[in-house]
């Protein structure tokens, strides 16, 4: 038997479906519930921009080291431009 490693070696988080359900299911509890407040509350028009926002947020959350990220943005270290990390995001998602 072989060690599986633990993350995938090229490092890419598999992306979320852009699905309301499955969105949802990637937030945390308090994210969740603003996230389906917002979509259900949107206009017709306005809930492929929420999810779109939210679906960032979901994949942003479940990118290796995001508590370090956080942890160092919040102790002014290691600091990365917003877009930097939506680019990133938007690139994995292909």
């Amino acid at each position: 038997m072989t060690a599986q490693p633990e993350h995938p070696a090229d490092g890419r988080v598999p992306a979320i479906p852009h699905t309301i359900n499955a969105i949802g299911d990637a937030l945390t509890g308090e994210q969740r519930a603003r996230f389906y407040g917002e979509v259900m509350a949107a206009e017709e028009d306005d809930v492929s921009g929420v999810m779109r926002r939210w679906w960032k947020v979901a994949m942003l959350d479940r990118a290796r080291g995001a508590a370090t990220s956080r942890a160092n943005a919040a102790g002014g270290r290691r600091l990365v431009a917003v877009e930097d990390l939506l680019e990133q995001v938007e690139r994995a998602a292909g």
